[in-house]
């Protein structure tokens, strides 16, 4: 619930979420039936909207359950609701008929005639797969212009079709088809030897005292390419969250908020140059998250690139809080308080920004205190406490982060 309001409030038009029995995100899900209703709720009121996952590859079992849950979901409210497997898409068409249908990228729909053929059952609105090329989504939208088109634009690329590896059930028993993958293509794998008798693959794995990352895939970043999407028939598009924090949301959210605000507006020079310094912009604040280096996957026609060398790369920021409360003295300027609620550890001498919808803003940290206003030299994030910071900065926005430099 937390990372969806975070989402609204830094740009995004809609969220999508799901129960872990029906959805590819079994783990790090507290959504439940009533939780989603408030979800729908929450964001209809913002004059958004709430698309519900049933996304999984489904066993007898999970349809049975399914039947039965049916007019929970009817109650929630949803405004869509996406799937991949046949057997639930049925169920949801026999149960629910009024409810909109969208596809799963799971669905892995790579051609327009499956885009057609999905279409003809009643689906609204298809998620490609990421294998997709620009120009297979033009042809895709020409042979189906009546139905919508999402696009995945920034996340973790699957060393596989979406939701297809076997590696994680085969390696520790959890199905990434029932969105429960332990992720094995980010493990570190010791070098024994690659071999591939047709000389078309075979390379010296090299390591070093890590292991080394052989299966690991580059993240999408398509933050340059909105227009181009855009103009070959994509409506819709999706950035991952999955297992994400607040503040690589907001950040991401933010970026290409902005940009589709700009790039898809230009008119004249001068519209362009500012597209372009916002673009430097939000490509530096990108790159100024975790990640496992930045690839466009195969959207230009090209293979993506790996990354044999890390699971991540070394980021010049750390998230450290949420700002909950903004607790101005009304008689002292210089008394400027904030509660947040820490994530990492933050030290007086610090150097910080407030991250907000607008964009990073330098501050600075005068003074800690902890929940009994008793002055702190540090605060640490997993204790269950909030704690208050002293900066130099007024009028901080709801929803606002706090980040820190980190000592090299």
């Amino acid at each position: 619930m937390e990372k969806m309001k975070y989402a609204f409030a830094y740009g995004a038009d809609a969220v999508y979420a799901g129960v872990p029995d029906f959805s590819l995100r079994a783990r790090i899900n507290d959504f439940d039936w009533n939780s989603l209703k408030e979800g729908v709720e929450y964001a209809h009121k913002l004059e958004k909207k709430f698309y519900v996952t049933l996304n999984i590859y489904a066993h007898n079992a999970h349809l049975e359950k399914l039947e039965k849950d049916l007019d929970e979901l009817k109650k929630v409210g949803a405004d869509a609701v996406l799937i991949s497997d046949p057997g639930i898409l049925e169920l949801v068409k026999e149960k629910l008929p009024e409810i909109e249908i969208h596809l799963s990228t799971q669905a892995n729909a790579t051609n327009w005639r499956a885009v057609k053929f999905w279409a003809d059952q009643g689906i609204r609105r298809v998620v490609l797969a990421r294998e997709v090329t620009l120009e297979e989504i033009r042809e895709i939208k020409k042979e189906n212009p009546n139905v919508e088109l999402e696009y995945f634009v920034h996340g973790a690329m699957c060393m596989s079709y979406s939701g297809r590896c076997m590696l994680s059930k085969w390696m520790r028993g959890r199905s990434a088809n029932l969105g429960d993958c332990v992720q094995p293509c980010r493990w570190e794998y010791k070098k024994i030897n690659v071999v591939d008798h047709q000389k078309e693959f075979e390379m010296e794995v090299e390591e070093d005292g890590q292991g080394t990352y052989f299966f690991n895939s580059k993240d999408l970043n398509l933050l340059s390419h909105l227009k181009d999407l855009a103009d070959a028939g994509v409506e819709s598009f999706k950035i991952e969250g999955r297992n994400k924090s607040v503040y690589y949301l907001a950040v991401v959210v933010r970026a290409y908020s902005r940009i589709m605000k700009h790039e898809l507006r230009i008119k004249n020079g001068e519209e362009k140059k500012k597209y372009e310094e916002v673009l430097k912009e939000e490509m530096e604040n990108l790159n100024s998250l975790f990640h496992r280096g930045y690839t466009a996957g195969f959207l230009l026609g090209n293979e993506p690139d790996h990354n044999f060398e890390n699971s991540h790369n070394e980021s010049e920021w750390e998230f450290v809080g949420e700002v909950i409360n903004r607790c101005e003295s009304t008689n002292n300027a210089n008394k400027r308080m904030v509660e947040i609620k820490p994530h990492n550890a933050i030290y007086l001498g610090d150097e910080i920004e407030i991250v907000d919808q607008k964009g990073n803003h330098l501050a600075k940290l005068k003074k800690i205190f902890n929940e009994d206003m008793q002055e702190a030299l540090s605060a640490h994030g997993g204790q269950g406490k909030n704690y208050f910071l002293q900066i130099d900065k007024k009028d901080i926005q709801p929803f606002s982060l706090i980040r820190k430099k980190i000592k090299k």
